[in-house]
């Protein structure tokens, strides 16, 4: 790994690295915030951020203002990003597929089954990175935004027992019944719809082996609310299997990163009950 990044912050460092991922085949960097007492040496626990559609893992570590919050609570703080990038991986014209637009599961179909299993990256070989070279327990929790909303749902769901604690701002909740999940699961997964359930929050929850406590936060004011969110069919799939779940609607607030940090000292909250 080499490191590209580093910044002192509220004590701590943010960092910014680089490496070579044998699951993706292609070089990936990777945010990392070490809080005062990761730097001290003491080990910490870990909170994984997945951003949304056309991120890197910039986006979350410049805009987010989570590093404050990480350095009071203890945490270190990783954000990856959101999809393989390079000479020779595939990619699409649109924004929403390709590059930007890994959606956090592990694509069957050509040209994209190579490169694309983000949910074997971020699930398993990151957090084995992690643990190997940083003063890290094993206790994690993980969040996300949009499509990284998903992804942090689905990857908790999908392996229960790895995360202590999960939440979201704005999720793509059900990716099979939206257009933004419709394109990607045809393309990455194929025609098969029943396999994209897998890759389906609404539908995991109806089996989910755990109950971790769900904290999910949407604006009113998202333009993606209606059409690509669609919060409400997690409440109702939450409804109907008994799975604890708060969902906060906010009235004024869109789909950016003001709605993001206005409400990240509450996630930090949330994680910090599971986390310690």
């Amino acid at each position: 790994m080499n490191r590209v990044e580093r910044h002192a912050s509220f004590g701590g460092r943010q960092e910014v690295w680089k490496h070579t991922s044998a699951t993706l085949g292609c070089d990936m960097k990777f945010g990392i915030y070490l809080p005062p007492a990761a730097v001290a040496g003491e080990r910490c626990p870990v909170l994984y951020w997945l951003s949304g559609l056309t991120c890197n893992e910039q986006n979350f570590i410049t805009k987010a203002g989570a590093q404050e919050h990480a350095a009071r609570h203890g945490f270190i703080l990783v954000a990856p990003d959101t999809s393989p990038r390079g000479p020779g991986v595939p990619n699409d014209e649109g924004y929403d597929l390709g590059e930007g637009a890994g959606f956090y599961l592990n694509a069957t179909q050509a040209p994209w089954a190579q490169h694309y299993r983000m949910q074997d990256y971020v699930a398993q070989e990151l957090p084995a990175l992690i643990e190997q070279h940083f003063p890290s327990t094993e206790q994690r929790g993980i969040f996300g935004h949009s499509m990284g909303g998903h992804g942090a749902l689905v990857t908790a769901l999908r392996h229960p027992g790895r995360y202590r604690s999960v939440s979201a701002f704005a999720p793509v909740v059900a990716p099979s019944q939206v257009p933004w999940g419709s394109k990607a699961f045809m393309a990455y997964l194929g025609e098969d719809r029943d396999a994209w359930k897998a890759w389906d929050a609404v539908e995991l929850i109806a089996t989910a082996q755990e109950r971790l406590p769900l904290l999910v936060d949407q604006g009113e004011a998202d333009e993606f609310l209606a059409k690509q969110l669609r919060p409400e069919l997690l409440q109702q799939a939450c409804d109907a299997a008994g799975h604890p779940l708060t969902l906060r609607r906010h009235a004024g607030y869109d789909h950016s990163y003001y709605f993001i940090a206005s409400f990240m000292a509450d996630h930090f909250t949330h994680h910090a009950k599971a986390l310690g």
